[in-house]
């Protein structure tokens, strides 16, 4: 089955800008083995490196991955721009771009930025109807100002802020995990689930006001360490969690909903972990009316360190032994008015979603319904049986 296929970036707008140096791990399906193959990115072609480890999750667990990823020896190759034309035009019969992770547990933080703090508030405050959000946030804007922008969660004066709010009645969950002492960790999607650069992304057709999430995300090994980056499109119903944040699995997990890529950067001597959280995420998104809405998240304004993001996921209190995936949040929340004023913004099918980062490449995806998007059937049974069937289920390290 095939889709129209919006406008592509060529291949070498999809990879980083300095692409030659960059230590970039993927995945693509293909339909001669009839499952996924890892794969390494060199001179804008994908090279399969399965025969080195089965699954990117048993890879990032490797102490010399980077190592490893570069002196492996490549088998059959595939031309970027070719996958990225097949996965967005829908052709599943040809090798097509996979989600960069596998088996790692999918987590995202939230409320790790003010603005985006804020604007839970407002979907709270709104009880989830974009109409009567402008004079929320004006009344919030009157209360706090922009003096809550450079509090520390979990401080004194985070305290202080919260008791302010408190006497005039504008407390809220999302503050307390904005603020607080504990960040709001949650499980974004299933295992395997996530969908690649030039994939659909889906959003419940019954939805009225929703958004793209950009955001950096880190992949960490099974030792809780951050050991790549990429980017992400964490989407988000605002109308359902607004109404209750008891609806937040129902907002953010449905078909297609969670987008990863278009590679992992591994972290090395090139490319850290600090380098990583100084990323401005830049988003636009196109309309087939001809809308085009532009944002950035600018990582470096996070409100908690990506450190201490990973330590709340990771730690004696929760293990994950194929590693996991951490979304990082974002400060982008759109609220110019897309049709009638004071609607706010929300996706309308076809719209092309651009996500992109000079040291981490470009992401992009086009929105549908999760109802009309194709279906995740590929799960983690069907994963076994075909890495068994193509005799890579050995001891670790000795796939093929």
């Amino acid at each position: 089955m095939s889709r129209p296929t919006p406008d592509l970036p060529a291949a070498g707008a999809v990879l980083p800008a300095d692409a030659d140096r960059a230590v970039l791990v993927g995945r693509l399906h293909d339909p001669d083995v009839a499952g996924p193959c890892v794969v390494v990115v060199r001179g804008g072609r994908a090279h399969d490196i399965t025969a080195v480890a089965s699954t990117v999750s048993e890879l990032l667990d490797r102490e010399d991955v980077v190592e490893l990823v570069r002196a492996a020896p490549a088998g059959r190759s595939w031309p970027i721009d070719d996958l990225l034309a097949a996965t967005t035009a829908g052709h599943r019969d040809r090798p097509h771009l996979l989600a960069p992770v596998d088996l790692q547990v999918l987590k995202a933080a939230g409320v790790t930025f003010v603005s985006s703090m804020l604007e839970r508030v407002v979907e709270e405050r709104a009880a989830g109807d974009a109409t009567l959000a402008r004079e929320v946030r004006d009344r919030l804007a009157e209360v706090i100002g922009g003096a809550i922008s450079s509090v520390r969660p979990g401080s004194p004066e985070a305290e202080r802020v919260k008791q302010v709010l408190r006497e005039e009645g504008l407390w809220s969950q999302y503050l307390e995990v904005g603020i607080g002492p504990d960040p709001e960790i949650f499980t974004k999607a299933p295992v395997l689930s996530a969908v690649g650069s030039g994939a659909t992304i889906g959003v419940l057709a019954r939805s009225t006001w929703n958004n793209p999430e950009p955001e950096l995300v880190l992949v960490a090994s099974s030792r809780g360490r951050a050991v790549a980056a990429t980017l992400g499109n964490d989407v988000n119903l605002r109308d359902f969690e607004g109404r209750s944040a008891l609806l937040l699995t129902e907002a953010k997990d449905n078909n297609a909903s969670c987008a990863i890529g278009p590679f992992l950067r591994l972290f090395d001597e090139d490319f850290t972990l600090a380098d990583a959280v100084a990323q401005d995420v830049q988003l636009t998104v196109r309309g087939r009316d001809g809308y085009t809405l532009n944002g950035v998240n600018s990582v470096s304004e996070i409100s908690r360190a990506p450190e201490e993001l990973l330590a709340h996921a990771w730690g004696p209190h929760h293990r994950y032994p194929d590693g996991f995936v951490l979304f990082t949040g974002t400060m982008f929340a759109p609220t110019e008015d897309r049709d009638a004023p004071g609607q706010g913004f929300t996706h309308a099918p076809g719209d092309v979603v651009t996500i992109s980062s000079p040291s981490l490449g470009t992401l992009v995806n086009t929105v549908d319904t999760a109802e009309n998007a194709p279906d995740w059937t590929f799960g983690i049974r069907e994963l076994m049986h075909n890495l068994a069937a193509r005799g890579l289920l050995g001891a670790p390290g000795t796939a093929g």
